[in-house]
């Protein structure tokens, strides 16, 4: 097998990173956003969301091998 991966995992991969990003960066606006209905909640949504937003980021970063 080639050491090497294809050209479709890279690009999947760069897709499904960029998805992950605009979900991770769309679930921080609605959070931050309704923030007075969250409550006490408001912080923890938007560590995980930040979380989200990072490993969308890795996906994009990240090299293919």
């Amino acid at each position: 097998m080639s050491e090497e991966a294809g050209f479709g995992v890279k690009v999947a991969e760069r897709f499904f990173g960029l998805i992950v990003l605009v979900v991770g960066i769309l679930s921080t606006y609605w959070t931050y956003s309704t923030a007075p209905a969250l409550g006490a909640y408001t912080a923890f949504f938007g560590v995980v969301d930040v979380a989200v937003m990072v490993l969308g980021f890795v996906m994009l970063t990240a090299k293919t091998e």
